[in-house]
């Protein structure tokens, strides 16, 4: 193989005419980071309401919630994706389809909304083993209190459960960070889709995935550290760091 490495492409000027080939790169990265801050917030608040509906006393919550988790976790992410994307602006009443398809950065709001749901199912998953890897006294003794479901949820069982499952949620980050590149099967110019464009424009493949790989790295490694000082900081003595449902006795 007579491949030419060539470094000094990252400073050179790039075909879209805004800045070098590194720039464009780091741009990606920007829209990767983005697209996964937003998609991380609806997995968590939809997450922790999911799992809290599967472990409640009422069966068709616990139906609602299981119903929802299949459905978004067992759908892969790229037919999720096109769904939102391609499908859903043809099934809803015209005039919003075509405002679907002609808003700005239409592949920014489905790819964070994409990523978001389906990191969600996952996100549900987590809460509810933490919800029932509790003692069912602590359940029980909230009752015997006067708590309400709700009052029992929000000062008991919460939040034990949300540092319990921290370290299994800091690893759903890491896949919902990772996950973003997907959604540039639907036009999104997030960090592997700018190395794509690089190639191509270039034929420096290897000089861009490289670098691609080192500012995911790199931007991994930076979230792991973060998450792992904030999970040091919130432990709850007893349990394991790396389980939510495993008990040192």
């Amino acid at each position: 193989m007579n491949y030419k490495w060539n470094w000094g492409i990252l400073f050179e000027v790039s075909p879209e005419g805004k800045g070098t080939y590194l720039e464009m790169l780091l741009s990606g990265l920007m829209w990767t980071l983005t697209t996964a801050f937003f998609a991380w917030m609806i997995a968590l608040l939809l997450g922790v309401t999911i799992g809290v509906l599967r472990t409640l006393p009422s069966r068709t919550g616990r139906l609602v919630g299981n119903a929802y988790v299949e459905i978004f976790r067992n759908i892969p992410l790229l037919v999720q994706l096109f769904l939102w994307y391609f499908v859903v602006p043809e099934l809803v009443p015209e005039r919003f389809g075509d405002w679907l398809k002609q808003l700005p950065n239409a592949a920014f709001y489905n790819g964070v909304l994409g990523v978001g749901l389906f990191m969600s199912a996952r996100v549900a998953e987590q809460v509810r083993t933490g919800i029932e890897s509790l003692p069912v006294g602590q359940r029980m003794a909230s009752t015997a209190l006067g708590m309400t479901t709700a009052q029992t949820y929000r000062y008991v069982l919460m939040p034990m459960v949300v540092r319990i499952i921290f370290p299994p949620l800091t690893s759903e980050l890491l896949n919902t960070i990772k996950n973003t590149s997907v959604a540039l099967t639907i036009g999104l110019m997030e960090l592997t889709a700018r190395a794509r464009s690089m190639q191509e424009f270039s034929f420096q493949v290897f000089e861009a995935f490289t670098v691609a790989t080192l500012l995911y790295l790199f931007t991994n490694m930076i979230v792991t550290m973060l998450m792992r000082r904030l999970e040091k900081s919130i432990a709850v003595p007893g349990y394991l760091g790396t389980s939510a449902n495993v008990v040192v006795h």
